[in-house]
Formats: structure tokens, sequence, C-alpha cells
């Protein structure tokens, strides 16, 4: 799975963004962050694609937006970390 085609939407004091953004760390798991108080097109953008602007947020490439760190974290795991692994 390529992960240049992800985009986590964070913001940096989130308790939940920094456990994604340090699983992704730990993995060496390289995705596009957008942060969401920083840049407001990127909460717009959120906003517009998944109806409300929750971070920790991952975009896929088809535009879908899984919300919540535990999900986010078992997505990776499941479609990222196993194949790293075959």
């Amino acid at each position: 799975m390529k992960t240049e085609n992800l985009t986590l939407y964070h913001f940096e004091s989130c308790p939940f963004c920094r456990r994604v953004r340090d699983f992704l760390s730990a993995n060496q798991i390289s995705v596009q962050m957008k942060d969401t108080l920083l840049d407001p097109a990127a909460r717009q953008e959120l906003l517009k694609l998944g109806g409300k602007t929750q971070v920790p947020a991952l975009r896929m490439a088809d535009d879908t937006i899984l919300y919540e760190s535990s999900d986010i974290m078992q997505w990776f795991r499941d479609h990222v970390l196993v194949e790293a692994n075959v």
C-alpha cells in the first residue's frame, strides 16, 4: 500500500492526534500532514470532504475520511504494516 495518497488532518496540541503521529513515526510511515489550526484551507477541506472538522482524520486516496485515532492506527496495521511484512 502506497502512503503518498494519504493525508492526516491534525493539530499539534491534540492528544489523539499525537497518538497517531507517534504511531506513524514509530512505524516509519510517512503521510502528508495538514494542521487544521494553522491552515484554515485544510480545515475547510476536511469539512467539505467529511462534513465535520474532527481530528485526527485520515483522508484516503478516494477521499474517504476515517476518524478516531484507534481506527486510524488499526487501518495502518491492517493495510500498511501487514503489506510490509509480506
